[in-house]
């Protein structure tokens, strides 16, 4: 999964980057077929504001949160998005898993080869 971290406003800690990197590895345990997720972080006056936008296959969802505090800003937009995929996955598992998993595979993996590479 690639991840994308963006502050507005405001310098983005170290603390605070590997918190939000945590909170998005958690999301795969509710779906494992996570092509990317984008957490963007903004500051306005006395309201913390973040927003976290995860591509999945053929779908992107998203989730925001508002409050005067940065940490319960992510984890109200990390639980939105559970939810969410939650909700997607169940969705999914009336379709073709292994479709699905091929396409995904399709889209994350380079497209070169190694072996055959010239140097």
């Amino acid at each position: 999964m690639q991840k994308e971290i963006t502050a507005r406003h405001f310098d983005l800690t170290s603390e605070m980057k590997e918190m939000c990197e945590t909170e998005m590895e958690g999301l795969t345990r509710f779906f494992e077929n996570i092509i990317s997720a984008e957490l963007i972080l903004d500051t306005e006056r006395h309201i913390r504001k973040a927003e976290l936008k995860v591509k999945v296959y053929n779908a992107t969802i998203t989730g925001t949160g508002d409050t005067d505090d940065m940490n319960n800003s992510i984890a109200m937009a990390v639980d939105k998005v559970k939810g969410q995929l939650k909700k997607y996955k169940g969705k999914l598992k009336n379709r073709k898993p292994e479709e699905i998993t091929e396409t995904i595979d399709s889209i994350t993996k380079p497209r070169t080869d190694v072996d055959e590479t010239e140097i």
